[in-house]
């Protein structure tokens, strides 16, 4: 005679312990909740990149002031003076306008020693990728030369030999006129020929070498001429400064006096500051 319990069969059968039943509905309700929150779920989107911001359009002028002054006294007293500046229109134009300047005075002893300035304007008008047109206005004064004033507009054709980022060489000649006053003479117009090169490389980010030479010569006599050679390297200080050494030498094949020397040279220390 079978003695078990018959209440823990059913249909033959062992029943399940009622803890596991009871859990079966609970974990039913808890897969539904957990499916429909995931279907609920928005996927986030990915988030967008920042906009690239264009870069600012260039300044339409850019230059530089300088200044330079040095005063000794002892057993020599000399004292030094000298202005600079320059400035240009937005390069990326076809057409770009230069201008530059130059003031120098000295002293020694108490007498003047020198007394010179120059100045220039200029307009470039691209051509092509090498070759440019341009018109210039050149003015030079000189006591020692016995230049009372030298003006010489013209205008030419230039090329450019090299143009990287961090090399300019050009060179450029045409035609003009030479209107020169010197002491206790008239003023004298005549034909010119130019010739110029300018040459810039930079060395570092840092620092730059620069060289430019020109020759204005009468044309119907290349033995009357004036030639201007300049060199000088800049190093900067900071973002907006720098310091500048140059050498300027400016030689007249026949000056207008017999006491007057051919050869003038000057070598210049100054502040600059970029604008």
């Amino acid at each position: 005679m079978n003695t078990r319990n018959p209440a823990r069969f059913v249909q033959g059968r062992r029943a399940m312990p009622r803890p596991i039943i009871r859990a079966v509905p609970l974990l039913a309700a808890s897969l539904l909740l957990a499916t429909a929150a995931a279907a609920q779920t928005t996927p986030q989107t990915p988030a967008t990149p920042p906009a690239v911001q264009p870069a600012p359009p260039p300044p339409p002028w850019t230059g530089s002031v300088g200044l330079g002054f040095t005063m000794n006294r002892g057993n020599t007293d000399t004292t030094d003076f000298n202005v600079t500046f320059d400035a240009k229109s937005d390069a990326k134009k076809k057409g770009l306008w230069k201008f530059k300047g130059l003031y120098q005075r000295s002293e020694t002893g108490g007498t003047l020693s020198a007394d010179r300035l120059v100045f220039e304007a200029r307009y470039e008008r691209t051509l092509t990728d090498r070759v440019y047109a341009y018109a210039a206005l050149g003015f030079l004064q000189d006591e020692f030369k016995s230049i009372d004033y030298l003006w010489a507009p013209g205008a030419g054709i230039g090329y450019k030999l090299v143009a990287t980022e961090r090399t300019m060489f050009n060179v450029d000649g045409g035609l003009g006129a030479k209107i020169e006053k010197n002491p206790g003479t008239d003023a004298t117009t005549d034909l010119g020929v130019m010739l110029a090169d300018k040459f810039e490389h930079k060395l570092s980010k840092t620092s730059t070498v620069t060289q430019g030479f020109s020759a204005l010569w009468k044309a119907d006599d290349f033995g009357d001429a004036l030639y201007t050679f300049g060199a000088g390297v800049t190093a900067a200080m900071t973002t907006r400064t720098q310091i500048k050494v140059e050498l300027l030498d400016a030689y007249v094949t026949r000056p207008p006096a017999a006491n007057v020397k051919k050869n003038d040279v000057a070598l210049l220390t100054s502040f600059v500051y970029k604008f």
